[in-house]
């Protein structure tokens, strides 16, 4: 004989992620960018990144440049490698793990 207790409990579950519509497994319309068009995106962004440091750094030797605007963009090119070799350092431990896996 069911517990009356744990009966209306899963009864209450039931009626709520009925109510909620669906159990989260299905796959999602608008998901969003996929993970190598995530990595295309960082990619050109990186190099957009050092392409405007190299011109205020030209610019700066020229003798053109606003100082502040060459740091500015000098800092913005040291963060963006920074995270590119983050990002590289993870996807080679990634990769290593996986080798790692029996089979």
């Amino acid at each position: 004989m069911a517990d009356p207790i744990i009966s209306n409990a899963v009864n209450a579950y039931n009626a709520a992620a009925k109510a909620l519509g669906s159990s989260g497994l299905e796959a999602r319309e608008n998901a969003g960018p996929s993970f190598g068009e995530l990595l295309q995106n960082i990619k050109t962004d990186a190099i957009q990144t050092g392409k405007s440091d190299e011109k205020q750094t030209m610019m700066a030797a020229a003798g053109q440049a606003n100082i502040t605007d060459v740091v500015t963009a000098v800092s913005a090119a040291e963060v963006t490698l920074q995270a590119v070799t983050a990002v590289r350092d993870r996807v080679i431990s990634a990769y290593q793990e996986i080798m790692r896996m029996p089979i």
